[in-house]
């Protein structure tokens, strides 16, 4: 009696747990609504031989990316997200330049010294990030061209414990995508 119980439970958990949902041909909804399959013939995607869409090499630089020629670092006190006076010229710079082309589109790396928690960190670039993209938002920049990203203190620009290394650290990259 016993088996046959273990025996029904099993056979209605595997019942339960099946699906009639094919996972190989799952549609793909493009942005104009219209419901295309995944695969094509030759195995490439639909809904990305529809949309021109291709693969990204991270390996390799964007060559219609052209970044200016002034300063992309803006460095900051010990455990601060206040941008200093010096670096105001800069971001202004950035912010002109970043207007002139609407599709042009800019990550702000927030990084930090060594000291402190990775959590702590991580934080604290963010809001370094952030602070950059909001000095570049007053001045004019859309917000849809700016992103915002942390790496905490996991991509130091210098090595070293001493000050002067740790004042390399303390800094909001402006990278042109």
């Amino acid at each position: 009696m016993r088996q046959l119980f273990w025996f029904i439970g099993t056979a209605v958990l595997m019942t339960g747990c099946g699906s009639a949902v094919k996972l190989d041909s799952v549609p793909v909804e493009d942005k104009s609504g219209v419901a295309v399959s995944q695969q094509t013939q030759d195995g490439e995607s639909n809904a990305i031989a529809k949309s021109g869409v291709s693969a990204v090499d991270m390996g390799k630089s964007n060559p219609q990316v052209v970044a200016p020629a002034f300063p992309k670092v803006v460095y900051f006190e010990y455990d601060s997200i206040v941008i200093k006076p010096e670096f105001q010229t800069t971001i202004e710079a950035h912010a002109r330049f970043i207007k002139q082309d609407k599709a042009r589109k800019v990550a702000l790396e927030g990084h930090t010294d060594e000291r402190g928690g990775r959590e702590y960190n991580l934080a604290l670039g963010q809001k370094r990030a952030e602070a950059v993209k909001n000095a570049l938002s007053l001045l004019g920049v859309p917000e849809a061209q700016l992103e915002a990203v942390s790496f905490g203190k996991e991509k130091p620009a210098v090595s070293g414990a001493d000050e002067g290394a740790m004042s390399k650290n303390r800094r909001a990259e402006i990278n042109y995508r």
